[in-house]
């Protein structure tokens, strides 16, 4: 094909006319695009797609680095494939199990005959060296998904079969390393010299994979001590065992042989076993001195139904809880602080009148009485409605917001008198044994259903604004966590499958023309490996009823 197709680059605000067929890779020359780190995809026309793809027709194209969570993920998919091959490559008869992302890198497991000592993990990691010095290309090969799931059925690799059969897609594409073949939901990048900075180590019984710091991808994160964090998600995945839904695949297989009422039955029981057993362990904490419970945990993660659910089960031992809400004790607005763009910094520890809750606390824990304030949003100040609390001999305090964890609020109130409770929607779920689902897109997802129904919000101004949120999670938050006393994971097995028919028809009002387009095409995608179920089985006190419609308890 000959001829000259029109190019927009959005990086340098210049229209050139190429040759038909032009990759991507040729473009960031043709352009001249400089940035000061590594750029591994692209959007064009508003979708993500890999530097091998190649211009036929007129394109708006923008080159994104590795401070862009679109490129980092390209990275970490191409880095995990290489993984994967250097562990087939050492140890031929081991499995790979990529978990999830933890202490800033991703958790991983090799199963194996022989025990996976310091040799064989230097020898691994050697071996990553030597592919990304050998600058080998990640060949992609689309095809009837019949004849995929039929190659990876002969390759012993049914997690990705069962995934692609059960997904409905006429066509799939798998991924070839110098002969080895994997299956990648995403982009790579174009060869494995682009990967340079990483490292493998042990970590709390299997193995950490370390990638590119996200601020400054020119080194490694700094790694992080997670291990409740590890911990839940290790109970987690022993019950997916138990259950024998490791992966999607599994999942789908119970949708379509009508088994999905059974696993909506044992999800929800599983989570209320857990909720009574912190109301148990609260119970007791209480008869020792604890008076105040703080649920903290990131937007989404339903916190405000596992505080509901939690005072039900602590009115059946018997307690009386009393919740506020920290939202009240809000600074005046114009005493907000800023934040470095500066604008009003709502997220931030200090948009709170400190003082004045630790007094509060205090003294209702002394058993003084106190007049709550109230924050009017409307005029942005504090007011007092002659809203006075004193507490009862059982009564004990709920209070549920972001900053619950931070020693910050609460610096005077004596440990003891505490219990600190960390809510997130840990997904354990993969879509196979290399491919884990990120806890951040399940919440999302959930945000998104979430605005649209009930704060009138599009999917398109949720995405815009979903880097602020998770920017104010990772500094006030995340580093906090591991200050819980316990952990709480609202995420369910069956839940993106429950979630899908509520969320694709928001995603697809997202226009084509704005950049929000290529997070909401790529949700949908996502969502599309999962068959649809619909959430008339869910129990009216359901955790995903706080975003899906239809609870039982009050908002």
């Amino acid at each position: 094909m000959t001829g000259t197709v029109k190019v927009h680059c959005l990086n340098t605000d210049e229209h050139k006319e190429t040759p038909i067929g032009t990759s991507l890779v040729d473009l960031i020359k043709e352009f001249n695009v400089k940035s000061p780190y590594l750029i591994t995809n692209a959007r064009v026309n508003n979708k993500t797609e890999s530097l091998t793809y190649r211009v036929y027709r007129p394109k708006k194209v923008e080159f994104v680095d590795l401070t862009d969570s679109s490129a980092m993920r390209t990275y970490v998919r191409s880095l995990c494939f290489i993984l994967a091959k250097a562990v087939d490559d050492i140890m031929p008869n081991a499995k790979t199990y990529l978990e999830h992302a933890v202490s800033k890198g991703y958790y991983f497991q090799i199963e194996s005959d022989m025990p996976v000592g310091e040799h064989e993990l230097n020898a691994i990691r050697n071996r990553m060296k030597e592919i990304v010095e050998a600058n080998l290309p990640f060949e992609q090969v689309e095809e009837e998904t019949e004849k995929v799931v039929e190659l990876f059925r002969s390759l012993g690799l049914d997690d990705k079969a069962q995934l692609l059969e059960t997904s409905d897609m006429l066509y799939a594409r798998y991924s070839k390393l110098d002969g080895y073949i994997d299956y990648f939901y995403g982009s790579l990048t174009p060869t494995t010299g682009y990967i340079t900075i990483f490292d493998i180590q042990p970590h709390n019984g299997g193995f950490l994979l370390r990638v590119p710091n996200r601020q400054n991808p020119v080194e490694l994160e700094p790694e992080v001590k997670q291990e409740k964090l590890l911990n839940v998600y290790r109970e987690h995945l022993n019950f997916l065992k138990i259950s024998r839904l490791d992966n999607v695949g599994d999942l789908n297989r119970a949708i379509r042989e009508d088994r999905v009422y059974e696993v909506i039955q044992v999800a929800e029981a599983y989570q209320s076993m857990q909720i009574n057993d912190i109301a148990k362990e609260i119970s007791k904490r209480f008869n020792d001195g604890v008076k105040v419970v703080f649920i903290s945990g990131p937007s989404s993660s339903g916190k405000t139904t596992f505080r509901k659910r939690l005072e039900v089960q602590l009115m059946v031992n018997l307690l009386k809880p009393v919740g506020i809400s920290l939202d009240d004790y809000f600074v005046n607005r114009d005493n907000t602080p800023l934040d470095e763009n500066g604008e009003k910094d709502y997220e931030s520890l200090y948009a709170l009148d400190l003082e004045l809750f630790e007094d509060h606390m205090l003294k209702l824990m002394s058993g003084e009485t106190v007049e709550l304030p109230t924050y009017n949003f409307v005029t942005g100040k504090r007011e007092y409605r002659g809203n006075f609390l004193k507490m009862d001999n059982n009564s004990i305090l709920i209070i549920e917001g972001i900053h619950g964890l931070n020693p910050k609020l609460t610096e005077h109130i004596p440990e003891d008198m505490k219990f600190k409770i960390y809510v997130s929607a840990l997904t354990t779920i993969s879509l196979d044994d290399h491919n884990w689902i990120p806890a951040s897109d399940n919440r999302l997802i959930r945000r998104i259903v979430r605005d649209y129904r009930y704060r009138g919000y599009s999917a398109q101004t949720t995405i815009s604004r979903w880097d602020s949120v998770r920017h104010g999670e990772d500094k006030w938050i995340f580093p906090f966590q591991e200050n819980a006393d316990v952990m709480f994971n609202s995420a369910m097995i069956y839940e993106l499958a429950a979630i899908r028919r509520h969320a694709e028809p928001i995603l697809m009002q997202v226009p084509r023309t704005v950049p929000e387009y290529s997070e909401a095409y790529r949700l949908l995608k996502f969502l599309g490996y999962f068959n649809y179920i619909t959430d008339r089985e869910l129990p009216p006190t359901s955790l995903l009823r706080e975003f899906l419609g239809g609870s039982s308890f009050r908002y």
